[in-house]
C-alpha cells in the first residue's frame, strides 16, 4: 500500500515558541524550517511512501519544501492544525478518493524512513490507527485507510482524543524516530541522540545545549 502523508506547517515565524528556553527568537523560524525539511526528506525516502503534500501558507517553507519534492497546498481554512490536515486530506483524496492518508507532524528532524514504513505498515492492516509521542500523551501521526475519513483531533490530549474517536493506537517498538517530535529542548536533545537529519544538525550547532 503506498500512503499520501498530508504535513502541517504553520508560519516559521510563529513556530516553536516553546523553545524559547533554547533557541533565541531570531533562530527559531530556522530551527523550525530545518525540522520540517529532515521530516520531509525522511517521509519522500519511505518505500510505502507515494507522495507529500505540506499543509503551509510559509512562502519560504513552501518553497523549500517544494523543492525537496513535496506538494504545498495553501492553508485556505486557516482554521488551526486540525482544520488545515482536513483540509489537506480533502486535496488529496479530490484527486485520489481511495488514497489511503496519513497526518504526521512536520517536527520529527530524526525520522528514519525504515521505521515510519513499519508504523504504515501497521496502520493498513486497520480503518484508523494513531502513533502516540514519545511522551505518551500527544500524538505524531494518524493514519486513514482507504475511503477512510481522517478525522484528526490533534491538539491537548490527542491520543487520549483520537483513542475516543476509535482510531486504533498503535503499540510498535523499535520506531522512536517515529515518535520523537521536538516541541522542547528536552525534545531536541533526545532527538539529536537518536541522530537527526542534516538540517537540523546544521542548525542546532548554532545553538549552546548542555550534553549535545
Amino acid at each position: 500500500m503506498q500512503w499520501t502523508l498530508v504535513i502541517p506547517l504553520k508560519p516559521l515565524a510563529r513556530a516553536k515558541s516553546r523553545l524559547s528556553d533554547t533557541a533565541a527568537d531570531g533562530l527559531r523560524p530556522g530551527l523550525a524550517l530545518a525540522f520540517a525539511q529532515d521530516t520531509v526528506a525522511a517521509v519522500l525516502a519511505c518505500p510505502a511512501v507515494r507522495d507529500v503534500v505540506v499543509v503551509t501558507d510559509d512562502q519560504l517553507a513552501g518553497r523549500e519544501l517544494a523543492a525537496l519534492g513535496a506538494r504545498i497546498v495553501p492553508d485556505t481554512p486557516a482554521g488551526g492544525l486540525n482544520a488545515a490536515l482536513a483540509h489537506g486530506a480533502e486535496v488529496v483524496r479530490a484527486a485520489r478518493p481511495e488514497t489511503p492518508v496519513a497526518a504526521l507532524n512536520a517536527d520529527l528532524p530524526a525520522l528514519r524512513p525504515l521505521e515510519l514504513s513499519r508504523v504504515l505498515d501497521a496502520a493498513a492492516t486497520l480503518p484508523r490507527a494513531f502513533l502516540a509521542d514519545a511522551a505518551a500523551i500527544g500524538t505524531t501521526l494518524l493514519a486513514a485507510g482507504e475511503g477512510r475519513e481522517l478525522s484528526p483531533a490533534f491538539g491537548t490530549d490527542s491520543r487520549a482524543r483520537h483513542r475516543a474517536s476509535g482510531a486504533v493506537e498503535l503499540t510498535l517498538g523499535a520506531v522512536d524516530s517515529v515518535r520523537q517530535d521536538v516541541d522542547t529542548g528536552d525534545d531536541l536533545r533526545a532527538a539529536l541522540a537518536l541522530g537527526v537529519g542534516p538540517r537540523t544538525a546544521a542548525a542546532a550547532a548554532r545553538l549552546l545545549i548542555p550534553g549535545q
